[in-house]
């Protein structure tokens, strides 16, 4: 199961990974500026986000599999229908609204939910994998749909994006199920096919469940805390590099190929820098992890705006060490919302954490694209970004770890 939803994970990350290497193809073949385009990711990373607690209660309702497909079917949709678009409204409604409902369908909360019920012993280790997937697929695709880009222009790059979902739907539908008692197993770490935990049908509308989730959790301080150092995270991550780096790269004489190479090995660093973060989660104070991730990752920020400026060692240094940094915040995160908000609630708060993450993200997008069409250049954004890391070091050591009684009571 753990294979099937790294695959999903994987080819939902492709998709995501495509309008990184479209932005200045978009404004050269339509005349659109920075900011339009962006605006469109926007609306992909805002939907990408608030889907997020919206799916979990789907999971819960209709089931992982069924939420897996039909998110993969609306990243294909959105990624081929794109072929056709002409203006900026058009970018919205296929990259934005349709890649950004697939994406939020097949995020970090499909994830934690697969992690909640298949794992009671490194579980951490588990979500660490699968988070992983999520981010190095996204970075490692980029050096094809750069290469696809500069040699058959964006359409090459959205049909291989939009056939990537097309090929994982089938093997989604027949291999993914819901829990190890499906199967008649037990959990990694359990001892009864029934210890998966929540992963019976739930009934009701998985729309107020999930809205029943983020009334419980507002109660809580330690959510405000935890959706505060993700915006910050999101802000940093996919929001700002994830979208703007092979731009920047541009601005400095870089080509698109190279910048996405750069993007890839970032990736290949966050698969053992994550990997690692999910090992030391199930060991270590989970806070002070945070504490030492968003320290690091805005120290690097801070540094990249010089590493342009140094020669052979400049970037590859930033590669290294922000790529190890990338997204190794979720598996602390994931496991302090379960320590917070227990198992059964836990992935649906995580999800409104998550789409907290993607509001940053999605502010981030958007302010780097104006910042940049009214300054000529991302040094601002980018020393912005940096500071807000920081400021997510301190934040996250105030959040308390202890089972809220708000939840306990609505489990009750």
């Amino acid at each position: 199961m753990m294979a099937v939803t790294f695959l999903v994970l994987l080819a939902a990350a492709g998709v995501r990974a495509t309008p990184g290497v479209m932005i200045q193809p978009l404004e050269h073949s339509f005349g659109w500026s920075t900011a339009q385009i962006s605006s469109a990711i926007s609306v992909n990373l805002v939907l990408y986000g608030l889907l997020g607690p919206f799916a979990a209660a789907l999971m819960k309702t209709i089931g992982v599999r069924q939420v897996a497909v039909i998110a993969l079917v609306l990243l294909a949709l959105g990624t081929l229908s794109s072929l056709w678009m002409r203006t900026p409204l058009e970018l919205i409604l296929s990259w934005g609204l349709l890649v950004g409902t697939g994406s939020g369908m097949a995020a970090l909360t499909l994830g934690a939910t697969v992690a909640n019920r298949w794992f009671n012993r490194h579980r951490g280790l588990a979500m660490g994998l699968m988070t992983a997937s999520s981010a190095t697929g996204q970075l490692v695709f980029l050096p094809l749909m750069a290469a696809l880009v500069t040699a058959h222009g964006w359409q090459a790059a959205a049909w291989t994006s939009g056939l990537g979902a097309v090929v994982v739907l089938p093997i989604a539908w027949f291999a993914m199920r819901e829990s190890p008692a499906t199967m008649g197993l037990a959990p990694v770490g359990g001892h009864a096919p029934d210890e998966g935990g929540a992963a019976a049908v739930a009934e009701g509308n998985p729309f107020a469940l999930a809205l029943r989730g983020l009334t419980s959790a507002s109660k809580h301080g330690a959510f405000w805390l935890l959706a505060a150092s993700f915006f910050i995270c999101g802000a940093s991550t996919n929001g700002f590099i994830g979208t703007h780096f092979v731009s920047m790269c541009s601005d400095h004489g870089i080509t698109a190929v190279h910048s996405a190479s750069l993007l890839a090995t970032m990736g290949i660093f966050d698969l053992f820098g994550t990997t690692l973060s999910g090992w030391l989660s199930d060991r270590y104070d989970n806070r002070k992890l945070l504490f030492w991730y968003y320290g690091l990752r805005g120290l690097s920020l801070l540094y990249l705006p010089y590493a342009y400026g140094l020669p052979y060692y400049g970037l590859p240094v930033f590669t290294i060490f922000y790529g190890l940094d990338w997204i190794a915040t979720v598996p602390p995160t994931v496991r302090l919302t379960n320590s917070v908000f227990g198992r059964d609630q836990g992935p649906i708060v995580f999800g409104w954490i998550v789409a907290c993450h993607q509001l940053g993200a999605a502010f981030a997008t958007l302010m780097a694209g104006v910042l940049r069409a009214s300054l000529g250049n991302y040094q601002l954004a980018t020393m912005g970004s940096g500071l807000l890391c920081i400021a997510g070091a301190l934040v996250v050591l105030r959040i308390r770890a202890g089972r809220s009684s708000a939840m306990v009571g609505a489990a009750a």
